[in-house]
């Protein structure tokens, strides 16, 4: 089963708080973010290549790419970043054209999701194989979900994180949270989230701009420590996650200060 790996890399991470440095260039471990994130489909025969979709004048770039390359990345694609994660998709999507066969399948993975592990790719693939709508890992939610309304701050106290009061239980035996890689064929992703653009609709992942054409992908479940990191907790979770298997994961010659 080939399939082609796109890596959505254009953000500036501001909003994380490590300033200049984008959030998947934060070091985990000896490594940068984007480079655990790929780790998982390093030596993988049945991965064709990667398209990165990257900021203009990404000074980061250079140095990861030469690491990739080390742990066998031998095809290496660059696209241009796009204003958001959608755009990137895209414009890596169109660069694939050129490489990519109509029904080829297609893995949209987060640069901000390190902790993948390749049991969680080999059930991804096998369920996208045959599935026609395309497949993502997923983890179903197993906490108390509770909708909110608006509330004021008590009065004469510091204002709270989230100034807000439960408005009900939200049943949670169907829902599940949407994890990555995301998995379709080429040609049914650009359909989709091309459709998703002339409707001036902006999807939040692969698998609603597909949703929207009628399609139903497949859930696959995936571990819970396939976590995005989006917070300075994230990240400290992702430090010991990663930590333990650092020496075993990295590439000759990569054993580098974290």
């Amino acid at each position: 089963m080939r399939y082609w790996l796109v890596i959505p890399a254009a953000g500036s991470g501001r909003r994380f708080g490590t300033g200049d440095l984008p959030k998947q260039y934060v070091r985990i471990a000896g490594r940068s973010m984007i480079e655990w994130a790929c780790s998982a489909f390093a030596g993988d025969s049945r991965c064709a290549g990667v398209v990165f979709a990257l900021a203009a004048g990404d000074a980061h770039w250079p140095e990861v790419r030469r690491q990739l390359a080390v742990a066998g990345f031998g095809n290496i694609l660059e696209a241009q970043g796009g204003a958001e994660r959608v755009d990137s998709v895209r414009n890596a999507l169109r660069l694939l054209a050129a490489h990519a066969a109509p029904d080829d399948l297609v893995l949209v993975h987060d640069a901000a999701r390190p902790c993948l592990e390749r049991a969680d790719l080999d059930a991804l693939l096998a369920a996208a194989s045959d599935c026609a709508d395309g497949a993502l890992l997923a983890a179903p939610l197993a906490d108390t979900l509770k909708l909110a309304e608006p509330d004021a701050a008590p009065a004469g106290l510091a204002p709270v994180a989230v100034a807000a009061r439960v408005s009900r239980t939200v049943p949670r035996e169907q829902l599940w949270r949407a994890l990555t890689p995301q998995a379709a064929r080429h040609a049914a992703l650009c359909a989709a989230l091309d459709n998703a653009a002339a409707l001036g609709r902006v999807p939040t992942d692969e698998a609603q701009a597909l949703e929207w054409m009628g399609a139903k992908p497949r859930l696959v479940t995936g571990a819970a420590a396939n976590l995005k990191v989006t917070t300075a907790d994230d990240l400290r979770i992702a430090k010991a996650l990663l930590e333990p298997r650092a020496h075993a994961n990295l590439p000759a010659g990569a054993d580098r200060a974290g």
